[in-house]
């Protein structure tokens, strides 16, 4: 798996061999399998030992193994460069109650760099005198990229794993409309959209056009006296230069850099296989007759789209259809890169390289502040603490609004020690705010110059690890279309009444940012190029390493700036609503069936003119009922859409709750957001589960009309309205109500219809 070159550590020993030298953007994947195990009463595999990889050597908190096949089990993780001595045992752990746990004999088995040290084939569990368990055990150690891993989970969602419960797999597709079928079940039923629009929330940040600039950290620099002072920001400033030498050459204390590029090809284009429609709940191609309806439709969910290969030649990546529609199973093994963002990500203790800086490069009018409010977004709704700090913001506050092109220009000293210095005390608060607890920050400004770049390298030295993320766009089109909006929107030019001496003076403020401009070729950085247009482009990668960051690149290869709606609204009316339920997966009521005809109406209305929409359940037969008078549209099923899982509560009533388990009831009064059914979900187990849906919903062109439940669309919607985590639980979801999230280049907004009462 991956680029990184291959350690097998299965067996023998190799304590004496050289060990391998850590590669930048190199982690160690780490697979443990077990062979031959049938499950024993109800004796799990686990695995547990060192901290804080697998937990500690408490058997409360050890690893569960997955259920790779019929008698395999399987656990898989990525381990950071600065925990590579892996020290554990197997045990067999009762998967409900407090029964002993059986641990393996022998001594404890040492991963060191990946090499086992000694030969430890079998996992012996002994259960007394008279039984004794072997079992097989494999332990293979491979080199990865973050990228690759980001590949290996998309080819393992591309797996489509069925559900245990009820047999059926994570998504399937029905993109032709049912034979004999007819639209318009509520025959005369007349819909006039305006008609059914409700207020939206007054707490939701994207309820009217913002600047995104304005979402920003609030400036507390600024309110103080002493900071950086002129004499100090010129000395960091010179000091700084010691960073790149005069011919741009790599310091040599500096570790290799290990370049990728990925090409995003233009979707517009389609794909070259002639009459083929990809059935996603095979796997695999499968030759359909068009319909005239659907000519040239290719659905594809994202996470399950061709998966990223090295190429033969260069260190580029590229997509490959052709290995990919003949191999049905790419990665099986890829389990291990979903285990690895609860293991890399959440188990590790807070360290220095967990300080994330994200510094923006780029000219004006390349949607630097979008995509940076864009991926603010994402990393909090993940449970990130990120915060957004835009240059232009504090410069607007401490010199004002006022300022016309002269005062960008490099030839204006006092110019560049003002913008000089409110950048420096931007980076200032934002190593603050993460020396207080902060993870990721996203640094908002041109950072045009080298010598600019190396100031803020020399700032966040030994605090904080930066990443340079530039936008470049050749695109005239783009630019001027951003630049008027950029005129429209920015406090810069909100009091100059005449538009086109705005547009004069903005031109000429970005052709004084062109003389100068330096594009990043220092330290670790991503370049996106022409990729907010949404018609393809590239995606440059240097020298990244660790899991968030690869996780970063894989939201950007996914994100552009297309307008589209996407209509979120939950099932019709179900019999357990009726009956005050959680859970189950009861059919609608006669309300739920009336609201599922005036939705029908109401999406062939509204989205007459997108033929390429979709529409997306989950598998619970609420949503499919709901969706099934819709036809026109291709139907996604996802499991990642069901509702929370209640378990033991499941089609209980919460006075049932409150009355037979009052200690449960109360836990999760007390914190509805971490609280766990027993045997079922929390809302961050949930966020989680809804990564993928949230990939593919950035990466849709089209309309999506998504049925789903109460608690998973207040987590989606929480992601588009930039709420808080702690909100999510509290957010209203009514019932045959459709909310309408409008994606573009001005943002975000949403509009409400509630069809019924």
């Amino acid at each position: 798996m991956g680029t990184g070159s291959s350690k097998n550590a299965e067996g023998g020993s190799h304590a004496g061999e050289d060990r391998e030298d850590h590669s930048s953007g190199q982690q160690l994947y780490v697979s443990l399998k077990m062979e031959n195990y049938k499950r024993k009463s109800d004796l799990i595999p686990h695995v547990y030992g060192s901290v804080p990889l697998i937990g500690s050597w408490d058997s409360s908190k050890a690893l569960s193994m997955e259920r790779e096949s019929k008698s395999t089990w399987e656990l898989s993780f990525v381990v950071p460069p600065n925990h590579e001595t892996l020290d554990f045992k197997f045990l067999l752990k009762p998967k409900y109650g407090n029964a002993p746990c059986i641990v393996e004999e022998g001594p404890n088995r040492l991963l060191a760099g990946g090499h086992l040290q000694g030969d430890a084939r079998l996992a012996i569990f002994r259960f007394n005198a008279d039984e004794v368990l072997e079992h097989p055990v494999v332990i293979k150690a491979n080199r990865v990229s973050p990228f690759d891993l980001a590949a290996s989970w998309r080819a393992y969602q591309d797996n489509l794993q069925p559900s245990t419960v009820r047999g059926i797999p994570d998504v399937s597709i029905n993109s032709m409309p049912e034979a004999g079928a007819e639209n318009g079940s509520s025959a005369s039923l007349e819909l006039d959209l305006e008609h059914y629009v409700v207020p939206a929330p007054s707490t939701s940040a994207n309820s009217a056009l913002v600047y995104a600039a304005n979402m920003t950290e609030t400036p507390r620099s600024l309110t103080r006296t002493g900071v950086f002072p002129p004499n100090n920001l010129s000395e960091l400033s010179s000091s700084s230069t010691s960073h790149s030498s005069k011919d741009n050459s790599v310091p040599l204390d500096r570790p290799p850099t290990t370049k990728m590029e990925i090409i995003v090809p233009d979707p517009s284009k389609g794909y070259p296989a002639s009459g083929m429609v990809e059935s996603k709940s095979v796997g695999t191609f499968s030759s359909l007759q068009k319909q005239d309806c659907h000519r040239g439709l290719f659905v594809d969910r994202g996470v399950g789209s061709p998966r990223l290969v090295k190429s033969s030649s260069s260190s580029a990546f590229t997509l490959d259809l052709k290995s990919y529609a003949e191999n049905k199973n790419p990665m099986p093994a890829a389990a291990g890169a979903v285990a690895a963002a609860a293991v890399a990500d959440q188990m590790l203790g807070p360290k220095e390289d967990r300080h994330l800086a994200i510094v923006l490069v780029g000219l004006p009018a390349r949607g630097k502040t979008f995509t940076a409010a864009k991926l603010t977004r994402y990393l909090r709704w993940l449970g990130h603490d990120t915060k957004h700090f835009n240059v232009g913001k504090y410069r607007r506050l401490k010199h004002g609004t006022n300022q016309s092109a002269d005062f960008f220009r490099a030839d204006n000293p006092e110019g560049v020690e003002a913008r000089n210095e409110v950048a420096a005390l931007a980076m200032e608060d934002m190593i603050s705010w993460m020396q207080e607890g902060g993870q990721v920050g996203i640094f908002d400004a041109t950072n045009s110059t080298r010598k600019r770049r190396n100031m803020l390298m020399k700032m966040a030295e030994g605090k904080c690890k930066i990443i340079f993320l530039e936008t470049l766009c050749n695109d005239e089109r783009i630019i001027e279309r951003n630049i008027r909006l950029k005129i429209q929107q920015s406090p810069d030019y909100a009091e100059e009444p005449d538009f086109e001496a705005g547009l004069h003076d903005f031109k000429i403020r970005l052709a004084n940012y062109e003389k100068v401009y330096e594009p990043v070729e220092e330290g670790s950085y991503i370049k996106m190029i022409d990729m907010v247009s949404g018609h393809g482009g590239q995606i440059q990668v240097n020298n990244i390493s660790g899991y968030l960051p690869g996780r970063i690149v894989f939201f950007l290869v996914n994100t552009h700036l297309t307008p589209r709606p996407i209509l979120l609204t939950r099932h019709g009316e179900s019999m357990d609503n009726v009956r005050g339920r959680i859970g189950g997966d009861t059919v609608l009521s006669d309300a739920g069936e009336l609201y599922a005809r005036k939705l029908a109406n109401f999406v062939e209305k509204r989205l007459k003119s997108e033929r390429a929409a979709s529409i997306w359940t989950s598998t619970l037969q609420r949503t499919i009922l709901t969706a099934s008078p819709i036809v026109g549209f291709p139907k996604i099923q996802w499991r990642a859409l069901d509702e929370i899982n209640a378990g033991v509560c499941d089609g209980m009533t919460y006075e049932e709750i409150k009355k037979n388990m009052p200690e449960e009831y109360g836990a999760r009064k007390k914190d509805k957001l971490r609280y766990r059914y027993p045997r079922g979900e929390s809302y961050l187990d949930v966020i989680q589960r809804l990564e993928p849906v949230i990939i593919e919903l950035e990466r849709q062109r089209a309309p999506v009309v998504v049925i789903s439940h109460q608690a998973v669309l207040r987590a989606l919607y929480a992601y588009f309205a930039d709420r808080p985590l702690k909100e999510i639980p509290h957010i209203e979801m009514p019932l045959h109500t459709i909310i309408e999230i409008q994606m573009g280049v001005t943002g975000v907004q949403e509009k409400r219809y509630k069809l019924m009462d």
